[in-house]
C-alpha cells in the first residue's frame, strides 16, 4: 500500500523483498480468505476498537480510513462482502484476488520489485539513511525510506523481527515484543480428543482464581493442544506471556441460553425419553463432545435418559455452560497472527508516519506498537499507516 501511494503521486519506487514473492503473509490472512477490514466507517468508532494507543491512527484513518480502503479496492474490481461482526472479505474467498490489486497498480505505476532480496543493513548518519545494503554486497540509495517489514509472527513467512532491529539501530525505542492474537494452550489430559471441535458463536470468560477478569465471544476451535479461533485468539490480546499462573478459562457453548432455562430443557429432554443418554443429546450436544462431556460429568452413556438424576443433570448443565480449563501458556510466535510491541509510538508522527528520529524514514504497518482484535483490524492499520506512510514521503522530497 505504500509503494502503492508513493508510485501513484509520482515518486520513483522500489520495493525490496526478501522472499521469492510479495504477499506472502497475506496470502495466510482470514484462513486464506483475507479478511481485509472491519466495515466500521467512523474514524473514531474504529481507532476506538484498538484501545488505549489507537488514537495514535486516528489521523491515518482520517486520510485513508475503511471507506477509502473498500473504494481502492473496488475501484480495481475487488468486490467484497460483509460477514458477522462487520468482517470484510472478498466475494470470491480469495486473499489472492487482494494480492492481485497490488500487483497490478505497482505494474501500473512501474514500481521496481527486487524479490529474494534480503536486506543485510541499514546505514544511517547523521539522524538520516544513507543507503541499505542487501547480502547480495548491493546498495539502494533513496531520497526517502518506508520501513514495512512487518511483526515477528509466523517467521516462515519472512517475518523474523529484522524492521525492529534496524529500528534499534537506528535509535528507535522498542517496546516488548510479545506473540498476539495466539491460541491458548491448555492444561487438561483430554484436550487432544477434542482436536477440531469448532463452536460457533460460544462465548469465553477469563478468571483470575475466582474473579472474572475479561471475557469475549464468537467461533471458538479445539486444538490437539487447547483453544484457538476469534473469540480465544482475541482474549490472547489481554494476556501477558509470562504472568499466566492461576489463569483459567470458561467456554460457555449455549451463551444464548440461560442456565436455567437449559437445565428445564435438559429436563424436558431426559424425562421424556427411554434412549440411551448418549442418543438423547442430538441439537444441544456436537457428537464429538459427548464422550468427554460423560466422561467429566462421570455419567455412563449407556444409561437411559429417564434414569439420570437431577445431581448428572446439572453436573452436564454446569459442563455446558461453565466449562473450565486452566490455561498453561500461550502459543509463540509461531502461531500468532500479529506481534504485540513495537517501535514506539511516541517517536512516529502520526500525522505522517515519519521518525521523530530518523529524517527520511517512515515506519508502518505491524512495525509500529499498536495491535488490534480479530476481525480486520490490523489490516486496516497496515492500509491507513501505509498510505500515509507512502504519501508523506513524497510531499517530504
Amino acid at each position: 500500500m505504500a509503494a502503492v501511494r508513493s508510485s501513484q503521486l509520482g515518486a520513483k519506487v522500489i520495493l525490496v523483498e526478501k522472499n521469492s514473492g510479495l504477499g506472502v503473509k497475506l496470502l495466510l490472512t482470514g484462513g486464506g480468505r483475507c479478511n481485509l477490514t472491519n466495515n466500521i466507517e467512523d474514524p473514531r468508532a474504529f481507532v476506538a476498537r484498538l484501545g488505549s494507543k489507537g488514537k495514535f491512527l486516528l489521523a491515518a484513518v482520517h486520510k485513508f480510513g475503511v471507506t477509502e480502503t473498500l473504494d481502492f479496492f473496488h475501484s480495481h474490481g475487488l468486490k467484497t462482502k460483509v460477514e458477522n461482526n462487520n468482517r470484510v472479505f472478498p466475494v470470491s474467498n480469495k486473499a489472492s484476488d487482494v494480492l492481485a490489486v497490488f500487483l497490478k497498480e505497482l505494474q501500473k505505476y512501474q514500481v521496481v520489485i527486487r524479490t529474494k532480496s534480503p536486506v543485510e543493513k541499514i546505514v544511517s548518519r547523521n539522524n538520516k539513511i544513507i543507503k541499505i545494503v542487501l547480502t547480495s554486497g548491493q546498495e539502494i540509495l533513496a531520497d526517502n525510506f518506508i520501513l514495512a517489514t512487518g511483526g515477528k509472527s509466523y517467521p516462515q513467512t519472512g517475518s523474523s523481527g529484522d524492521g525492529y532491529k534496524w529500528l534499534a539501530q537506528m535509535s528507535h525505542s522498542i517496546i516488548s515484543l510479545k506473540p498476539c492474537l495466539t491460541p491458548l494452550i491448555v492444561e487438561a489430559d483430554f484436550i487432544k480428543d477434542l482436536e477440531g471441535l469448532s463452536i460457533v458463536e460460544a462465548k469465553l470468560n477469563l478468571y483470575l482464581g475466582a474473579k472474572k477478569i475479561a471475557s469475549s465471544s464468537g467461533d471458538v476451535i479445539f486444538t490437539a493442544s487447547g483453544l484457538s479461533g476469534p473469540a480465544a485468539l482475541d482474549l490472547s490480546r489481554l494476556l501477558d506471556p509470562a504472568a499466566i499462573k492461576d489463569l483459567q478459562v470458561e467456554v460457555d457453548f449455549l451463551p444464548h441460553i440461560e442456565q436455567s432455562v437449559l437445565d428445564k430443557k435438559l429436563q424436558q429432554v431426559l424425562t421424556s425419553g427411554t434412549k440411551q443418554i448418549k442418543n438423547s443429546l442430538d441439537g444441544l450436544v456436537m457428537p464429538k463432545f459427548k464422550p468427554v462431556l460423560f466422561k467429566l460429568s462421570h455419567i455412563n452413556p449407556d444409561k437411559k435418559s429417564n434414569l439420570i438424576s437431577r445431581q448428572e443433570r446439572l453436573a452436564l448443565v454446569k459442563l455446558l455452560k461453565n466449562f473450565k480449563l486452566k490455561i498453561k501458556a500461550l502459543a509463540g510466535f509461531e502461531r500468532a497472527m500479529i506481534t504485540s510491541g513495537g517501535a514506539a509510538l511516541t517517536e512516529i508522527d502520526p500525522r505522517t508516519m515519519r521518525s521523530k528520529i530518523i529524517s527520511n524514514l517512515f515506519i508502518c504497518g505491524e512495525l509500529l506498537a499498536l495491535a488490534g482484535p480479530t476481525g480486520g483490524y490490523n489490516l486496516q492499520i497496515c492500509w491507513s499507516s501505509g498510505a500515509l506512510a507512502g504519501e508523506s514521503a513524497v510531499s517530504s522530497k
